[in-house]
């Protein structure tokens, strides 16, 4: 394997931005998330200037679905970037980091009507999936702005699981429903407008996005005309993969760029639908990479068939490859030059999908070792679980070698806080 910053191999061992996985493992515990500070940052910058050499009104609003960590949103508040939320959860997250409420987009799905009040008292950018939302949103107040989830049909991404338009998911609104849902908004004096959708997540070629946006900027011309409305910003939604194997390629971030913004500068023209500005939500892009699970060998056995690693973390701790068959990279971070192996690596819940990988060529481990599973910066904790009654891990974020720990290990006493027997 290729170690990439902010990973460095130095004489076999794991570092990460100047600080050793030995040491983070051994200070902190296992399992542990460590993150990247200056990795989340950079590829944020690298995103958004890409889309900025394109069209000179971009706006990347961060989907924190990925990873909630406090951390992690005050790193990119300090960069610039917005939020797209998805929960009242998420968006009181948000605020607490120090986003306004105008940084913040509410996209949410089967929302009620105490989610609504909430959100609305708050005053955060409403993005509206159906026109029963729309009818709750009005019964509370007359927004100043709203946006609208079109669903265009067409839908991508790695896992069905994760696609998120087409004729068989919840998600967006057809034309004919945007149509009535914006003349209704501006009948009951709404001004101002966005449109929106998102197709799935995972995705590494931008043709899937540029065939959605056609559907969905023919959307957007159709309810101009007829309802007489302009969009003030046009939302494609976010989705870009990462390479989560050796062997895969990174998307060429500058090539994906160059190729939606140069169709929708010009589609936007071609239809007249003036100047808006392009919004994006990428969470798993920002994330991704910059994130490893530490977890401890604690048990090695063998049987005719198989050779089986035990470690300390299971499926509460990373849920992707036993509910998406996902592949995560797993190294062994004290003895990067040693000798390959196959493993089966399981975890210690009471489960046979407790596994993360079958028949695995891993550096020979020993128990007591370190093990490192990367890119694991997204949908890693913010999909953990206490299943089997199993505290969630630590998280740490480091930056050049300086490390704080940014949530603490839960404890058995938390398994029971708020409990009555």
């Amino acid at each position: 394997m290729s170690i990439e910053w902010p990973y460095e191999n130095r004489d076999g061992r794991l570092f990460v931005e100047d600080a050793s996985c030995l040491e983070l493992a051994k200070e902190y515990g296992t399992p542990l998330y460590v993150y990247s500070e200056n990795k989340i940052k950079r590829n944020y910058r690298m995103l958004a200037a890409a889309l900025g050499r394109g069209y000179h009104r971009v706006r990347v609003l961060y989907a924190m679905k990925a990873n909630s960590n406090l951390a992690v949103l005050k790193a990119l508040l300090e960069e610039g970037a917005e939020i797209d939320a998805v929960s009242p959860g998420e968006v009181h997250l948000a605020l607490h980091a120090g986003f306004k409420p105008g940084q913040i987009l509410f996209t949410g799905t089967s929302v009620g009507y105490e989610e609504l009040q909430y959100l609305m008292d708050r005053g955060v950018r409403m993005n509206l999936d159906s026109e029963s939302q729309l009818d709750k949103v009005l019964s509370i107040s007359i927004p100043g702005l709203i946006s609208v989830r079109v669903n265009p049909q067409l839908g991508a991404g790695h896992h069905e699981h994760v696609i998120t338009a087409g004729p068989d998911v919840k998600f967006g609104v057809w034309d004919a429903d945007a149509v009535r849902i914006y003349l209704k908004a501006k009948e009951a004096g709404v001004k101002r407008f966005g449109i929106h959708m998102h197709i799935g997540s995972g995705i590494n070629d931008a043709s899937h996005h540029i065939r959605a946006a056609e559907n969905m900027l023919a959307a957007a011309k159709r309810v101009s005309e007829t309802c007489g409305v302009g969009f003030e910003f046009i939302d494609l939604g976010g989705g870009i993969g990462v390479p989560y194997r050796p062997e895969e390629e990174e998307v060429k971030i500058e090539r994906f760029a160059e190729q939606v913004t140069g169709y929708f500068r010009k589609r936007v023209k071609e239809l007249g639908l003036g100047e808006p500005e392009l919004w994006l939500e990428p969470g798993r892009f920002i994330t991704a990479d910059a994130g490893i699970l530490l977890t401890r060998v604690t048990t090695l056995k063998e049987t005719p068939v198989k050779r089986f690693v035990g470690v300390d973390a299971g499926f509460n701790t990373l849920v992707r490859p036993t509910m998406y068959g996902s592949y995560h990279h797993i190294i062994n971070p004290g003895n990067l030059g040693g000798s390959m192996q196959h493993y089966d690596v399981y975890g210690p819940l009471c489960e046979s999908g407790d596994v993360f990988a079958r028949d695995r060529p891993i550096q020979e481990t020993a128990e007591g070792d370190v093990l490192a599973f990367m890119t694991v910066g997204a949908y890693g904790y913010s999909m953990s679980s206490q299943y089997n009654s199993r505290p969630r891990p630590a998280e740490v974020m480091v930056n050049q070698g300086s490390v704080r720990l940014v949530r603490k290990r839960e404890t058995f006493q938390d398994l029971h806080r708020d409990q009555e027997p």
